[in-house]
């Protein structure tokens, strides 16, 4: 995969892709990011990038021109022929649809992305009209710039990658990774929270400091193990995002959990 980041601050990318899962993927050739400065398709003296808004109003808002020239010298594909092409120009900004595991595994199979960073008040809205396939946000609040939200977007979406994660199958059993009961009930003993909350994860030593790991995770039963760790991720659901509820396919027995649990059952 080819990520491009056009941005004003090139610099800052600097240290967020250069550990982890970014910067094996990078070296293993499995993806390869490059950054642009959009102050290189200016051409007045000043390197201008913004302007203020007709109608006024408060701030700076980046101005289509550098955009549009910085696009151009990417040489993707016309926009109406970027879907069969697998590439995807994305405006980050506070205006768009909230970034999910759903869309990291969309753009996961994408061969190009370009992620522009919005700055100041925004962006000018024929960017987004006219030269992004979509608009994207990474939470219901504001930042300063797409800088953070390109780095989350390129880390989610790296570690998606085949042989990006040294235990693929571990991508595929995380929160908000969506799989059918039947699905569910077939894994093993370390299977995926189903579109749900992870459950808890403990580790060695068994007892510490009086704080104990429970005996279930400790008697070697995969069946107990399995249907712990699914009820476990139900009440943590149900406690921290009630939301993904509504969004994920539940057994019967799911269901008779959670009603025991809204009446205040253990």
């Amino acid at each position: 995969m080819k990520a491009d980041i056009v941005t004003i601050f090139a610099d800052f990318f600097r240290g967020p892709l250069d550990h982890g899962i970014t910067r094996r993927a990078s070296e293993m050739g499995l993806v390869k990011i490059e950054v642009h400065d959009l102050r290189q398709f200016t051409h007045d003296r000043h390197r201008t990038v913004d302007d203020r808004p007709f109608g006024g109003g408060e701030g700076m808002v980046l101005k289509p021109e550098p955009l549009v020239e910085c696009l151009e010298s990417l040489q993707l594909a016309p926009r109406p022929e970027r879907r069969s092409a697998k590439q995807s120009v994305i405006l980050l900004s506070a205006q768009g649809e909230r970034f999910t595991q759903a869309m990291a595994a969309e753009m996961a199979d994408l061969d190009r992305m370009v992620l522009m960073c919005g700055r100041y008040e925004g962006v000018d809205e024929r960017v987004a009209d006219f030269l992004a396939d979509r608009e994207i946000s990474i939470g219901d609040y504001v930042l300063s710039g797409g800088e953070l939200a390109a780095a989350v977007i390129i880390e989610a979406v790296t570690r998606l990658l085949p042989g990006a994660v040294g235990n693929e199958a571990s991508t595929r059993q995380e929160s908000f990774t969506a799989h059918a009961p039947e699905e569910i009930e077939a894994a093993d003993s370390t299977c995926g929270s189903g579109g749900l909350l992870d459950y808890p994860h403990y580790t060695r030593p068994a007892e510490f400091r009086g704080m104990t790991v429970p005996q279930v995770l400790l008697n070697g039963n995969h069946l107990e193990i399995r249907r712990w760790r699914r009820e476990e991720a139900l009440k943590k659901t149900l406690r921290n995002r009630p939301d993904l509820l509504e969004k994920v396919e539940l057994s019967a027995e799911d269901k008779k959990i959670l009603a025991r649990l809204k009446s205040g059952g253990n």
